[in-house]
């Protein structure tokens, strides 16, 4: 499958997983090679196949890409409305979540523009203690360079979805 092809589909999948989950799992390897995935709220996609995520508070997650920058980020639509329709209709009308397949950068200031894009996210729980504890101080961000994804399927329910027959 062409990830520049489906990229603006891949776009709303990860929105509306990150929506109603609040994050996106973020999978590494240990130094002892076992896996390991990493809740991230934080996950933003841009319009060039790359995105980015705040390198804050997920130790491991750091360590592992520091010495293994291949990851994987994955949304699922947890809305309970998305599932109760799709359970009554027999089919997903939209793709349910996607595995995007990448490669992270080094950590680096954030810029102006990731900024505002994380002040954005955070601004209706901003006034919250636990948002308040949690969603502050961003400096840092990785980049990610995607180079793949892998639909999250259902035989049957997706058909028709992602190019799916």
């Amino acid at each position: 499958m062409n990830l520049k092809e489906h990229w603006p589909e891949i776009q709303r999948v990860l929105r509306r997983g990150q929506a109603s989950s609040i994050y996106c799992s973020f999978a590494t390897i240990n130094a002892d090679g076992t896996p390991n995935v990493t809740p991230v709220g934080t996950v933003f996609l841009r319009d060039d196949c790359t995105g980015y995520y705040f390198d804050h508070y997920a130790a491991t997650l750091a360590a592992n890409l520091d010495a293994n920058p291949s990851a994987c980020v994955m949304a699922v639509s947890s809305g309970r409305l998305f599932w109760f329709w799709s359970f009554l209709k027999g089919r997903f009308a939209s793709p349910p979540g996607v595995r995007l397949y990448g490669v992270a950068s080094a950590k680096s200031q954030a810029t102006k523009e990731e900024l505002a894009a994380i002040e954005a996210r955070v601004r209706p729980t901003k006034w919250l203690k636990g948002s308040c504890l949690l969603w502050t101080d961003f400096r840092y961000v990785r980049g990610i360079q995607f180079h793949a994804f892998r639909p999250v399927t259902y035989p049957v329910m997706v058909q028709g979805l992602w190019g799916q027959g």
